[in-house]
């Protein structure tokens, strides 16, 4: 189905490899589409737990591809709102998958790669990796990115970062609140199943409700309509089958049936 994507299955985890190595897995139509088709997919996939995004050879994402840019710059009006709609839509069905997701960050993740970065719900760097939001290097701005920058390194942060598209090394990435661990190289794939192990463990009903419960409680003002909305969230959650399974299985002392055999 991809020209610009490897779906590698691993029982519960699938595995996205952004697949265009010599031109560091850069954005161009093609992989925004099938970016935005596999995260669709695999959220569908009753047999895919976790999501893992990672990019082949030496860097994550350089972010949006040079020629992609210069045809772009060469368009009109609609035309280049119809590309940026696309771009913002593919991030957005990414953030807002059903599953959790990993980005396993090797290398260089510059402009829209540091965006899918911080689009996951976790992030997972090496020592070599590194970030920016180099737009206004090309006269643009990181703006269908902004959502989930803000999101992972707050306004503070992002105003320095957007406006001198410093590099960030994965020790300040991991100081801003950008990726949540960095480790070795050598140790970035066993760092990243120790996390999908973690995840395996709860209820996928659950965790997909805890995303929802995150979108829904952040930023808000703590007060009676929140409080009741909170209340409503775990009554109707408590009174699933999944809910059900894990509190049996907790008081039996056996794994519970989302984990298998």
């Amino acid at each position: 189905m991809f020209t610009a994507l490897e779906i590698e299955l691993n029982g519960p985890v699938a595995t996205i490899w952004m697949n265009r190595p010599d031109l560091h897995n850069a954005f161009d139509e093609t992989l925004i589409a099938e970016l935005t088709a596999a995260c669709v997919a695999l959220d569908d996939d009753a047999d895919v737990r976790v999501v893992v995004l990672a990019g082949r050879g030496k860097s994550f994402s350089a972010g949006a591809d040079l020629n992609w840019m210069k045809r772009a710059a060469n368009n009109g009006i609609d035309d280049n709102l119809n590309d940026a709609r696309t771009l913002a839509r593919m991030l957005r069905t990414l953030a807002e998958m059903k599953k959790p997701t990993i980005a396993r960050v090797q290398g260089a993740a510059l402009g829209g790669g540091m965006g899918l970065a911080s689009a996951c719900d976790v992030a997972v760097a090496s020592t070599k990796a590194v970030f920016a939001t180099s737009e206004v290097k090309f006269g643009i701005i990181p703006s269908a990115i902004s959502p989930y920058v803000l999101r992972a390194i707050g306004a503070r942060q992002a105003t320095r970062y957007f406006q001198s598209a410093e590099r960030i090394d994965a020790a300040r990435a991991r100081e801003i609140g950008l990726v949540h661990e960095t480790v070795e190289p050598d140790a970035l794939d066993a760092k990243v199943q120790e996390i999908v192990a973690s995840l395996l463990q709860g209820g996928p009903l659950a965790q997909a409700a805890a995303k929802d419960l995150i979108r829904a409680v952040n930023h808000q003002p703590i007060n009676e309509t929140l409080v009741e909305e909170t209340a409503h969230r775990i009554a109707h959650l408590r009174a699933t089958p999944e809910a059900r399974e894990g509190i049996a299985a907790f008081l039996d002392k056996r794994q519970p049936s989302w984990m298998g055999e």
